[in-house]
This record gives structure tokens, sequence and C-alpha cells, in this order.
């Protein structure tokens, strides 16, 4: 193998990894979206793991948040919750960046 396929194979490795790495983090990022606004909501501990469960689905659609944004909104206007798009937004914001610490720290150790 020359130096040049040894280094392609290795560019295609990385990608892989970070391709799997991301989607671990947006998986988490849902769960712990889902987790919190399962409080929200007022779902007992149980429930809570389902609903979190289903957001992660729901992510499943397309690329990107907005299948899990439609996902939420009528849960949060059924219990006409003081939330919105923008502080969804935020939320997600800040989970994504706790998974992609936790999936770093767990891929690294």
């Amino acid at each position: 193998m020359s130096g040049f396929d040894e280094r392609e194979s290795a560019f295609e490795n990385k990608f892989a990894l970070d391709e799997t790495l991301m989607f671990k983090a947006e998986a988490r990022c849902c769960k712990l979206f889902g987790l919190w606004l399962a409080e929200k909501i007022g779902l007992s501990e149980e429930e809570a793991g389902a609903y979190a469960a289903s957001i992660v689905s729901a992510n499943l659609e397309e690329p990107g948040f907005d299948d899990v944004k439609r996902a939420v909104m009528p849960d949060i206007k059924e219990k006409n919750l003081d939330i919105s798009e923008e502080e969804i937004d935020a939320k997600l914001a800040k989970f994504f960046e706790i998974a992609q610490g936790q999936v770093k720290q767990e891929s690294a150790a």
C-alpha cells in the first residue's frame, strides 16, 4: 500500500469515526432534551424515559433538529407551557454541546 493510499484510508476512517460520534452526540442531545421537556410536562420518571426515546426517534426523520421541534410543539401547546421556539433552539444547542463532550470523553476512554 502506498503512502497516499494509507493517508486516504486514514482520512476515510477518521471521517467514518467523526460521523459516528456526531450521530451519537445528536442522539444523546435528543435524549437530554427529551428528559428536560418531560420534566416540564410533568411526566413520571418511567414516562420520561419513554418520552426521551420518542424524541431520539423523531430526530431520525431528517438532518438537524427541525424534526424534533415538530415532534414536541404539540406537547408544549397541549400543556400550555411557556416555551418558545427560541428557547427550544437554545436548549438543543446547550444539550448538543454537553452531548458532544460526553461522547468525546467516552470515545477517548
